[in-house]
């Protein structure tokens, strides 16, 4: 080559790539460039804590029991119940004020388990609507995600179910006791059979309500736990029942009390009979005693700790 060559000119480097940063071998920021900051940003209100988680939990379990806050299909079959319930009440109202009776038809104590069956069919059907569903979708986990812990979880629900009952038994009651005092019967008689019928009920919508929620837990899909809880309540009552009546006939009256242990609807039975002055409900009229009766409340109180401690330890498994 000949000397007086010019030396060709080194190539120009190319752009590898579309971004704005320096020293990338890039083009310059265009006039449209934005450096977006997307973080999060934390929490200044205020924390209301696990009081008010738990008490939230309560509240809306409450209200779906009876189908509030739900569709208006969910709300159909607890207020039938719910006026199935009270209506033979306000008919004995009825009955005993036009007629001028001394006394109601049926005593306070007596009327939750006239109507055992109403009561049964609803908790059959709000219980499992109460767990069912956070178990089959696998929800339990984002609760105690939130400042919330199983044993606010359990007690929220198991609250809330009780709570739902006892509104269902008592209401009846009060309609009774208005009755009652606008026929003008004795005032202080009506009062502390008022009084003890709502603790009877009490008891009954705290230890029902265990019952149905462990039942309903331990059967995710809902139409299983309806189903279950129905053959829960039904069953073991029946059975009893049937032993006791054969007991009677047989002679074998003082096995009578202590076959009443083996249900849920005949401990309450027992319960009420020995302690708030309730008639039996057993064959032949063969109640428990004072001391039979502190038995049924020591079973009674056991059995309302197992449902507590079953669901604890059902929740313990889920929430994993």
């Amino acid at each position: 080559m000949p000397a007086d060559t010019p030396a060709a000119p080194a190539p120009a480097p190319q752009s590898t790539g579309g971004g704005t940063g320096g020293g990338t071998g890039t083009g310059p920021a265009g006039p449209d460039s934005r450096i977006h900051n997307i973080g999060y940003r934390s929490y200044d209100g205020p924390r209301l804590g696990r009081a008010y988680a738990r008490r939230s939990l309560f509240a809306q379990s409450l209200r779906g029991a009876y189908g509030l806050g739900r569709s208006a299909k969910s709300k159909v079959l607890p207020f039938v119940l719910f006026g199935v319930m009270v209506l033979p009440a306000g008919a004995m109202v009825a009955v005993t004020v036009f007629t001028k009776a001394k006394e109601l038809p049926v005593d306070f104590t007596e009327y939750a388990l006239a109507l055992q069956l109403v009561s049964g069919l609803y908790l059959a059907s709000q219980a499992p609507q109460a767990v069912s569903r956070d178990l089959r979708f696998r929800t339990i986990p984002l609760y105690f995600s939130r400042p919330i812990e199983r044993v606010d979880y359990v007690l929220a629900k198991y609250a809330a179910m009780a709570s739902a009952l006892f509104l269902l038994t008592a209401a009846p009651l009060v309609v009774l006791y208005a009755g009652a005092l606008l026929a003008k019967l004795d005032f202080s008689d009506q009062t502390t059979g008022f009084l003890q019928g709502m603790v009877s009920v009490a008891v009954f919508s705290v230890l029902l309500a265990g019952v149905g929620l462990v039942v309903a837990a331990l059967t995710p899909r809902r139409g299983f736990g309806v189903a279950a809880v129905i053959a829960v309540l039904i069953i073991p009552y029946g059975a009893v029942s049937t032993v006791q009546a054969i007991g009677v006939e047989t002679g074998n009256t003082g096995a009578v009390p202590w076959l009443g242990l083996l249900s849920p609807i005949s401990l309450f039975d027992g319960v009420q009979t020995a302690f708030f002055g309730a008639e039996t409900g057993f064959p032949g009229g063969v109640g428990p005693t004072t001391a039979q009766g502190a038995v049924y409340v020591l079973v009674t109180l056991a059995l309302v700790y197992a449902c507590y401690a079953v669901l604890m330890r059902r929740y313990k498994k889920a929430g994993l």
